[in-house]
């Protein structure tokens, strides 16, 4: 149903005890839900027209109305539109019912809010701490109003509770925190019978450093710098994501030119990641050449976004309201030139590894992860397009000139390592072909908008499909043109539980290619 009057009609006579129910715009739909009632609000939901919550927010409102707001967005199945619930919690009561049971993502956002807010989920099966690693102070909530700085952090050896898998001729192998190569942090546990890996858990958050709280103390400009740094690879994804939600909730409408260049950023940090990816896939069968050449491309891209914008990881181009940085004739050629030289290069490395029996024996069949698992778990992005979904927020929720380019969305069905390099191929050369339609329809005009105050208390989001998938950030105003809460949804925070599924019943020495294949981000996830 991509009618939400229609759906606001069908809301009310569903008695439900709503309130507020608005139809924000044709893409948004926002309703009230007392707190008692937001398991059948959203078993509705799900039954009527396909929903699933694909962002749940906390937020300390108790300086302003003596409790807590939780806001779930919930994305349709089919539909261009979102219906954004707000539920209140009172200060004196922290409990909220929980969605775990009937989606995997909705336990891990839950679980989040108990570690940063205290908000207790009812009936939630699973509440290890996540976010929050064993040496944090116990109630000790780092994202309250009202918290102050502690200094009793100490490790006293409690160990997070794994689950642990055992039988006869079992084992586990532990990997991680710390790596042999230069990568962030993560731990891994495999319980294996011989080599096969029968299960995996993964523990996160090594490189939590509080964004979320650094937002609420930070100026506009100050803000998009913190965004372009969550991940470091997704420099434009997060920044655009951002500057999305703050326009949203100004209420402006981008500049024509700026929305065509935001377009040749954001496929620019798609083109030199993918083209990075499949070449450390080759890698991890043990075809090194199809990598050196591939990283020789990257540097080839990297080098041209420094010439475009003065850095190679396009930073310091996007503003809320349009762009800072146009591009000449001459860098329009240049951009054009070089990308027409890398892309030829890439199809002659992509026809060499692809036809080499050696690299396809370990591509094909392994890690796969079906599209079953891959809808229950709500995975995104490139993996979840490898196992035959189809969805791709450039088409399916426009943004910047994406609407008018007509982006092809790349779909898979066998939900492998193979599927998931040939996906990165597909789109690596169709975002080129993005690139230079977007440069040949470049309009004239402002690259920027001027954003009027930032309305109090009002909330907004913003949705990009970055290179690994959909980035989410919802911001909410506060005093003085600034924000007083910011929310991050990193594909990368939907995708890794899916990992320990693609894994089993593979060989352990198998792992590195698999985990490669995914390819996410520690810093993205840990936030």
């Amino acid at each position: 149903m991509a009618d939400l009057n229609e759906l606001k009609q069908r809301l009310v006579a569903a008695n439900l005890n709503l309130s507020g129910i608005e139809v924000r715009s044709p893409l948004e739909l926002r309703v009230s839900v007392p707190r008692q009632r937001l398991i059948g609000f959203a078993d509705y939901l799900r039954a009527e027209v396909h929903a699933r919550p694909e962002l749940i927010v906390a937020e300390d409102t108790r300086l302003e109305n003596r409790g807590f707001a939780l806001r779930y967005i919930f994305e349709m199945e089919g539909a261009a539109g979102f219906v954004i619930a707000s539920v209140s919690v009172p200060a004196e009561d922290t409990t909220f019912p929980s969605l775990a049971t009937r989606w995997y993502l909705a336990s891990r956002f839950e679980r989040e809010i108990h570690d940063l807010f205290g908000l207790v989920p009812t009936g939630h099966p699973d509440l290890r701490r996540l976010p929050l690693h064993q040496f944090w102070p116990a109630h000790y909530h780092p994202l309250l109003k009202d918290v102050t700085v502690r200094q009793d952090f100490a490790d006293e050896g409690e160990a997070y509770p794994f689950r642990r898998v055992d039988g006869e001729g079992l084992y586990e192998i532990t990997v991680g925190p710390v790596h042999a190569g230069i990568i962030e942090p993560g731990h891994f546990r495999f319980s294996v019978d011989g080599e096969t890996i029968i299960n995996l858990e993964s523990r996160m958050y090594f490189v939590h450093k509080g964004i979320e709280k650094l937002f609420e103390s930070a100026t506009l400009v100050q803000e998009v710098k913190l965004a372009e740094r969550i991940s470091g690879d997704s420099s434009v994804a997060h920044a655009l994501a951002f500057c999305q939600a703050v326009e949203a909730l100004a209420g402006v409408t981008l500049p024509p030119r700026a929305a065509y260049l935001r377009v040749v950023l954001l496929e620019l940090e798609r083109l030199y990641n993918h083209i990075a990816d499949v070449g450390a896939i080759c890698t991890d069968t043990g075809f090194a050449v199809a990598n050196a050449h591939a990283l020789r491309l990257r540097e080839d891209l990297l080098r041209l976004n420094g010439r475009l914008v003065g850095h190679r990881l396009l930073r310091g181009t996007l503003v809320p309201g349009g762009v800072a940085r146009d591009f000449t004739a001459e860098q329009i050629a240049d951009a054009r030139d070089s990308i027409d030289r890398v892309v030829a290069d890439f199809d002659e490395i992509v026809e060499i590894a692809t036809h080499n029996g050696l690299v396809l024996d370990r591509l094909r069949g392994t890690g796969r992860l079906s599209k079953q698992t891959a809808r229950e778990m709500q995975v995104v992005g490139v993996p979840a397009r490898a196992s035959g979904i189809d969805e791709d927020a450039r088409r399916d929720h426009p943004f910047a000139a994406y609407a008018r380019l007509s982006p092809r969305v790349i779909v898979y069905s066998e939900g492998d390592v193979w599927a998931r390099l040939m996906v990165r191929v597909e789109e690596a050369r169709e975002a080129a072909r993005l690139i230079g339609s977007a440069l040949e329809a470049l309009p004239s005009g402002r690259l920027t908008v001027p954003l009027d105050a930032l309305p109090e208390g009002e909330a907004a989001f913003g949705l990009v499909e970055g290179w690994r998938g959909p980035v989410w950030h919802w911001v909410v105003g506060g005093r003085n043109n600034t924000l007083r809460r910011v929310k991050i949804k990193d594909p990368s925070f939907a995708n890794w539980p899916a990992l320990n599924y693609a894994i089993l019943e593979n060989i352990v020495p198998d792992f590195p290619l698999v985990n490669k294949s995914f390819n996410l981000s520690y810093a993205g996830n840990d936030l």
